[in-house]
């Protein structure tokens, strides 16, 4: 167990205790391309409706001009840290099927292929954290996504280094407790005879 391992009401798999978002990347570390393939092989087996596998991968490495593009569609706040990350993986999903008719569940399919892609980032020793804070107009023309392809998150994968590398409001980010909302907050039955809350 690591200090970052999270406190569950009850013990959950080491994958998913162990999975968090850190910011503080190795700049000199680098992915094998037997890890890149692990990686978009655990996306590819994510479940999906219909077997419909809406989603769509643009992968760059730390140095490529699809890692540049990639990370120059991020938010400022995010180009603090991401740039020092091994892989930058911009996850896009079709938002029709094969059919032409519409996939309502698109952003819901690819989301469950990029959660796969981080828990075997995990499962290799690194880490990953997805943000939703780029452009995605940007990445649609800077990549060449056509339309009808949705650009829902960028995620950052590479190898744990310091807090201390950090500036130090991030730092404080990277080294606060992690929390979560207490389960009889979240988790709703009939028989518990809680009401769903209302508001915030």
């Amino acid at each position: 167990m690591s200090p970052r391992t999270a406190n569950t009401a009850v013990a959950v798999h080491p994958l998913l205790a162990e999975r968090w978002s850190p910011r503080s990347f190795d700049a000199t570390h680098t992915i094998t391309d037997e890890e890149l393939v692990s990686l978009l092989e655990a996306a590819r087996w994510a479940p999906s409706a219909r077997n419909s596998q809406p989603w769509r991968f643009l992968v760059g490495r730390r140095g490529d001009t699809t890692y540049r593009r990639i990370f120059a569609t991020l938010a400022p706040g995010n180009r603090l840290w991401a740039g020092n990350s091994s892989l930058l993986v911009a996850a896009v999903a079709a938002e029709r099927l094969e059919s032409g008719t519409p996939h309502p569940g698109a952003a819901y399919d690819t989301g469950l292929a990029v959660a796969q892609l981080s828990l075997q980032a995990r499962a290799l020793g690194l880490h990953a954290h997805q943000m939703g804070g780029f452009d995605p107009e940007r990445l649609r023309t800077s990549l060449g996504v056509p339309d009808g392809y949705q650009p829902l998150s960028i995620t950052a994968i590479g190898a744990l280094a310091a807090p201390e590398l950090l500036p130090q409001e991030l730092r404080d980010r990277e080294t606060a407790a992690r929390e979560r909302r207490p389960p009889e907050e979240t988790f709703f039955a009939q028989s518990w005879g809680n009401p769903l809350p209302v508001g915030p």
